[in-house]
C-alpha cells in the first residue's frame, strides 16, 4: 500500500474487496459513556543473528529551565491543547529536543480492528501535538512506530487515526522492520541480560513514551513501562516474569519524556478492549520525565496504588524513578 494512501482510500478498497468488515470495529450496542468528539484537525528475525547492538545515550535537549514541574498533569476537552499544556509545565519542548535531534516517538497502536475511541490506542491528536511541538523545537526527524498486538502495523496506523494526524504535523510513520531488531545487552538487568531490541529506538536521540491507560489482563494495567514492549521481538516471553522483565527493560530502553494519554482509559478487558462501555472519558494527559512517576499518578485513575503493579515497584527497587510522585513539583491544572 502507497504511504500516500489515505485512510478513506484504504477503507474503500478494503470493502471493495469485501474485507472491511473484517476491520471493523467490534462495539457493544450499549451507550458510550460520553459523546465521541473528534478534535480538528513476534518473532526473532531468521537467519544469522543480527550483532549486539551499542546503545547510544540520548543527547540531552536544554538544560531544565526554573520553575518546571517535574510532573505536569493537565484536564481538558482538547486532547492537542492539553498535551501542549503539560509539556510546557515541564519547561517546553526545547527542554528535551535539541535542534537537528533525530526524535522516536513510541504510542501504543494495540490492533488494527479499533479506532482510539475504544481506548486501546493511544488518541491521535496527542500523539500528532508531540510531532508538532518536537518540528518546532528544531528536530531534524520526528517518526513514530509501534509494533501492534493484533494484526498489521500499516493497518493498525490508519484505522487508529494515528497515520493521518501524524503526517498532517509533519511526523512520519515507520513500520518496524525485523531487520532491524538486533541483540542487545541488558547490563542492569535482574532477570533478563540480553534481548533482541529495535536498533533505531536505542539510538534515537530522544525517545517520546505516550502510552494509553488501560486495563490489562496479565499486568493489571498498561502503562508506559508496559508500553516499552513494543519495541522488542518475543514479547510473549516476558510473562514468565513480567514485573520484573519490563523494569529491566525500562532500564535498558530509557526514554527521555513520557506521555500518558488518559483522555479515555479503557477500564476492563484490555488491552484490546471492544467496548465502548469499558471506555471512560477522563480528558487527561500526564507528563512527566520520570516514567515512574508518571506511571504511578496514572495508576491512581483506577484506583489502584502504584505498588501493585509489580513493573512499578520494580521500577523503583531498581532506583529508575519514584513512585512518591507527591514529593515532586506537581503542576496540575485545567483549561
Amino acid at each position: 500500500m502507497s504511504e500516500s494512501l489515505t485512510r478513506r482510500e484504504f477503507l474503500a478498497r478494503l470493502l471493495a474487496l469485501g474485507l472491511g468488515s473484517t476491520l471493523l470495529p467490534a462495539c457493544s450496542r450499549g451507550p458510550a459513556p460520553s459523546p465521541i468528539v473528534r478534535p480538528p484537525a513476534t518473532s526473532l528475525p531468521t537467519g544469522t543473528p543480527a550483532p549486539a547492538s551499542t546503545v547510544t545515550r540520548p543527547t540531552p535537549g536544554a538544560p531544565v529551565p526554573a520553575g518546571a514541574a517535574d510532573l505536569a498533569v493537565v484536564h481538558g476537552s482538547d486532547p492537542a491543547a492539553i498535551t501542549r499544556t503539560a509539556i510546557d509545565a515541564l519547561g517546553g519542548m526545547k527542554r528535551f529536543v535539541s535542534p537537528g535531534a533525530d526524535v522516536v516517538i513510541k504510542p501504543n497502536i494495540c490492533v488494527d480492528y479499533h479506532t482510539y475511541e475504544y481506548a486501546a490506542t493511544t488518541n491521535p491528536w496527542v500523539v500528532a501535538a508531540l510531532v508538532t511541538m518536537c518540528r518546532e523545537a528544531g528536530a531534524a526527524r520526528v517518526r513514530v512506530m509501534d509494533m501492534p498486538f493484533g494484526g498489521t502495523a500499516r493497518r493498525a496506523y490508519d484505522i487508529s487515526g494515528i497515520a493521518d494526524a501524524v503526517r498532517e504535523a509533519g511526523g512520519e510513520m515507520e513500520v518496524m522492520t525485523q531487520v532491524k531488531f538486533v541483540d542487545t545487552s541488558v547490563p542492569d538487568g535482574r532477570d533478563i541480560t540480553r534481548w533482541n531490541v529495535y536498533d533505531d529506538v536505542l539510538k534515537a536521540d530522544l525517545v517520546i513514551n505516550v502510552p494509553i491507560a488501560k486495563h490489562h489482563n496479565l499486568a493489571r494495567l498498561s502503562l508506559a513501562g508496559k508500553n516499552l514492549m513494543g519495541v522488542i521481538t518475543q514479547p510473549a516471553r516476558f510473562h514468565a516474569n513480567l514485573g520484573q522483565r519490563v523494569a529491566d527493560l525500562m532500564s535498558l530502553v530509557r526514554p527521555g519524556l513520557t506521555v500518558v494519554d488518559a483522555v479515555r482509559i479503557l477500564t476492563r478487558n484490555g488491552p484490546t478492549g471492544g467496548s465502548l462501555n469499558d471506555v471512560v472519558q477522563k480528558d487527561t494527559v500526564i507528563a512527566s520525565a520520570d516514567m515512574v512517576a508518571a506511571d504511578a499518578y496514572a495508576a491512581g485513575l483506577f484506583d489502584v496504588p502504584p505498588e501493585r503493579i509489580t513493573y512499578i515497584k520494580a521500577a523503583v527497587d531498581m532506583g529508575l524513578g519514584t513512585m512518591a510522585w507527591q514529593t515532586l513539583k506537581v503542576a496540575e491544572t485545567s483549561i
